[in-house]
């Protein structure tokens, strides 16, 4: 089943966020160009390469809101995944620019999570859908709260 139309709306003074009409959501939002390299025979992106897509609109957010991923493992915490989900829609083809949307999502304890929405950028037609769940651990892969500066992220981040 499709998701309801995303129809993105500039936020002010947040240039790489937009707010959905349909959902109220707030995302940061990063664009991306497919190479030629992340296509398969068919000449469609091939499926796990939108997991690569998710990684680079959480590694823009986090970048956008002046706490890099890299900053984070400096300060001793490592946030791998434990959950992926995607739902695809439509392909992606061969040169087409895509916007990445990415938004914090749940925050626990330990774990944390963060949505994502890709659409193609000439039409706004959506790609997929998706999650990525991740569970906060120190340099001895123990898993323990999640850091300081990552929940005023979530607290910072604009909502309703």
């Amino acid at each position: 089943m499709r998701p309801k139309p995303f129809i993105p709306e500039p936020v002010p003074n947040r240039p790489a966020h937009v707010k959905d009409k349909n959902s109220g959501l707030f995302w940061h939002r990063s664009e991306m160009r497919t190479l030629y390299v992340d296509t398969d025979r068919s000449q469609v992106v091939y499926h796990a390469n939108y997991l690569k897509y998710f990684e680079y609109g959480r590694a823009e957010l986090m970048r956008g809101e002046n706490y890099p991923y890299k900053q984070i493992e400096e300060s001793g915490y490592v946030y791998p995944i434990i959950k992926i989900e995607l739902n695809y829609y439509t392909p992606l083809f061969y040169d087409d620019l895509m916007y990445i949307h990415t938004r914090p999502a749940k925050l626990e304890l330990v774990k944390l999570q963060f949505d994502y929405l890709i659409t193609r950028a000439e039409d706004g037609e959506i790609i997929c859908t998706g999650f990525t769940r991740h569970c906060a651990v120190n340099s001895k892969s123990i898993p323990v709260e999640i850091d300081d500066k990552t929940v005023k992220l979530w607290d910072s981040f604009p909502h309703d």
